[in-house]
């Protein structure tokens, strides 16, 4: 799933077209500096720079001069992002260089967003190439942006897979084969063997999968300070006893969207080489109903020990996570991250374009801030609120699933991870979404990758790498 070649930048060349990326509100100033002819022609078409907007310029004997980028105004960029993936969509065929004169931190952003512009998912139907090609403008670290481009399109195309081809079993070997390619080690405990190896609660949410529930742990690097990934690999999620009404179902392929974005993550880290060592655990499973399925009011004993009482089988993401996360614990790594497609109550409140995180990490935040800004991958804080602890434990049993009264529910889930991760000083959750709605510039509908980006950007600073 790594083969994508269309997210790699046009060798150098004496022919590219230079193209000029403009601010709207600078536009008309610009425009005053050029020829007469070049004024005739731009006005003709009407162009003023407006974010995604293009306009070719004719050269002599039908060749193109150059071409024009709207980049629009201050309030369009606040709006959207990746303006220049747009105008990727729209230029004709050919090979482009954009014309130097913008901070680095655009010009990446104008070079990744291009690059995710060429994305398509083609398991199932082959997609038309957009014809235009992108130079890697000067200074920029061409292999680390389509590292990130790779990871990226790997995190959509698990997404966008079905469950009939992406379940635990297909995941596991998508993640065999990223280790392959990166000289990763990994193990995987399958089915009974969870019981045996003391993973009670994948075992539970799992069993009732005609595919058996799994444990996917893959490691990489051997120096520097330790990084663990955690991601929800829940393949499809029925509800279980409790099961989801069909609206709700049908999305539910992106379930798994929390294992598909460390994978996604892991594949830069890798592929960029960081000195660190890293761990990625996914526990992979279907949460699905035969005579075997786990119910309502039952009480699992988690690897750590405590006790859940399951107030509803549809919670089941944090019950996987947590064997995951007390794994990791026992070792504890310099900072660990989960990453899920958690709650709906998530949704609620950032919408789909915006990573919530829980940490009591102040640095770690502050990090994250500063790498989503540059990363153009927005994040939010939320907060492990302690006076809800009360919320998540039943009295039966040490925790509760799904706490009564809908209130707090992306924060009670969150403080119910962290109570598997008492030994690890550094942890951060990430309730994503892991689904676009609705196309927008670089992100076509479907799968797509949230957080990623911001984590990598982090990671220098959080780690002192």
């Amino acid at each position: 799933m790594l083969n994508h070649t269309r997210l790699r930048f046009a060798d150098a060349s004496d022919g590219a077209v230079q193209l000029l990326a403009l601010d709207q509100d600078a536009f008309s100033d610009w425009l005053k500096t050029q020829p007469k002819s070049v004024q005739t022609w731009v006005k003709a078409q009407g162009f003023k720079a407006a974010s995604g907007s293009v306009c070719i310029v004719p050269g002599e004997g039908g060749s193109i001069a150059m071409a024009l980028a709207g980049l629009g105004d201050a309030t369009s960029r606040a709006r959207g992002r990746f303006a220049m993936a747009a105008v990727a969509e729209k230029l004709p065929a050919g090979t482009y260089q954009i014309a130097s004169g913008h901070p680095a931190d655009e010009m990446e952003e104008h070079a990744l967003g291009w690059l995710l512009s060429q994305y398509a998912f083609e398991t199932y139907r082959a997609q038309p190439p957009h014809a235009a090609r992108l130079v890697c403008p000067d200074a920029l670290d061409r292999e680390r942006i389509e590292a990130i481009a790779a990871g990226e399109a790997l995190t959509r195309d698990l997404i966008n897979t079905p469950t009939a081809d992406m379940g635990p079993d297909n995941l596991e070997a998508a993640a065999r084969a990223l280790a392959e390619s990166h000289g990763a080690k990994i193990d995987v405990v399958v089915g009974e063997a969870l019981l045996d190896q003391n993973f009670p609660m994948i075992h539970a949410v799992g069993r009732a999968s005609a595919t058996e529930p799994r444990l996917i742990d893959m490691t990489w690097g051997n120096a520097g300070p330790t990084l663990v990934l955690v991601g929800k690999g829940v393949c499809f999620d029925t509800g279980g006893l409790n099961i989801k009404p069909g609206a709700s179902m049908g999305l539910m392929k992106k379930d798994m969207g929390g294992s598909a974005t460390v994978l996604g993550l892991a594949h830069m880290i890798m592929a960029l080489g960081l000195p660190l060592k890293l761990r990625v655990l996914i526990p992979a499973v279907e949460n699905s109903i035969d005579g075997s399925a786990f119910r309502p009011q039952d009480i699992l004993t988690s690897r750590k020990g405590l006790t859940v009482e399951v107030n509803n089988t549809d919670a089941e993401g944090r019950l996987v996570l947590a064997d995951a996360l007390a794994l990791a614990d026992e070792t504890p790594p310099d900072l660990m991250i989960c990453m899920a497609t958690l709650t709906g109550a998530a949704r609620v409140a950032v919408g789909p374009d915006i990573s919530p995180f829980f940490t009591d990490d102040v640095p770690f935040a502050d990090a994250l801030r500063d790498g989503a800004r540059t990363a153009r991958d927005p994040v939010w804080e939320m907060p492990f609120h302690a006076a809800y602890e009360p919320l998540i434990e039943p009295g039966i049993a040490d925790l509760d699933n799904a706490p009564k009264g809908g209130f707090a529910g992306s924060i009670t889930a969150a403080l119910f991870l962290r109570r598997f991760v008492s030994n690890t000083a550094r942890f951060a959750h990430f309730d994503i979404y892991g689904w676009q709605p609705a196309a927008a510039p670089g992100r076509p509908k479907g799968g797509v990758g949230m957080g990623a980006r911001a984590i990598l950007a982090a990671l220098p600073k959080a780690l002192n790498l």
